[in-house]
């Protein structure tokens, strides 16, 4: 069992704070003593979801913009100038699941996500240099972005992250930061709600597929994101940890 306030004194920033993974990773580090910049889009409603809630900031800033990850960069200095913790919550796609022959549109997915995970952590690094536990934990794909069909495409996403991790854990490890991702399986998000809704067919697909028979919920990645953000995983470093209910193992 994790001691209460294994984060106490530690800053954090997360993206896509506002709704399902993003906000439940939000409320498990506060609940653990860290003081949480909360990020998410101007409609998002993520002002007044934290309004009440101690030790968090809040902003609205679309980190998917071409100058996101640059604004990201200010923000965090102004607001808490010293990063421990940075979780890479981005979600550059919109519109119904790719399928399985959709080459181009998932090649453009995969670069889009590189590039933007790839810039915000080069904004962060800065800020993280100091710290006595830099941790940056990357948030893969969730099951429901990629159509039925295209179990390929779900695996060249892992494979694209797990590269992309790999070589940020080599260039930051000399400064006493870790980088490791969590992949995602079929996990309940509203974003994930209305795809299931749309095609209950591809719902029962996933929770099949699983060994644990059922959907993922946003706590259980909030859990292991925990995990990688603590002393716990000090020696954890360019790997990822796949919360999927059992799906690689059917």
């Amino acid at each position: 069992m994790v001691d209460a306030k294994r984060l106490f004194g530690l800053k954090a920033v997360v993206t896509g704070a506002s709704t399902g993974i993003g906000e439940a990773i939000v409320r498990t580090l506060i609940k653990q003593g860290a003081e949480v910049l909360a990020v998410d889009t101007a409609n998002s409603g993520v002002e007044s979801l934290y309004k009440s809630v101690r030790g968090v900031h809040v902003s609205a800033l679309d980190t998917n913009a071409s100058d996101g990850p640059t604004n990201l960069g200010s923000l965090v200095s102004d607001e808490l100038g010293v990063v421990d913790i940075v979780i890479c919550n981005v979600s550059p796609h919109s519109g119904g699941p790719i399928a399985g022959d959709d080459d181009d549109g998932l090649k453009q997915l995969l670069t889009r996500k590189r590039d933007l995970v790839s810039a915000i952590c080069d904004q962060m690094l800065p800020m993280m240099k100091n710290s006595p536990a830099g941790r940056i934990v990357i948030i893969g794909f969730n099951r429901s972005v990629f159509a039925k069909d295209a179990a390929d495409g779900y695996a060249r996403s892992e494979a694209s992250i797990a590269e992309l991790t790999r070589n940020l854990a080599a260039k930051i490890g000399q400064y006493g930061i870790n980088a490791n991702y969590i992949q995602l399986g079929a996990i309940m998000t509203p974003e994930s709600r209305r795809v299931f809704n749309a095609d209950k067919d591809f719902r029962d697909y996933c929770i099949q597929r699983s060994a644990a028979k059922r959907l993922g919920e946003p706590v259980d990645i909030a859990k292991v994101a925990l995990f990688l953000a603590t002393d716990d995983s000090v020696f954890v470093s360019g790997t990822g940890i796949v919360v999927d209910g059992g799906i690689s193992a059917t």
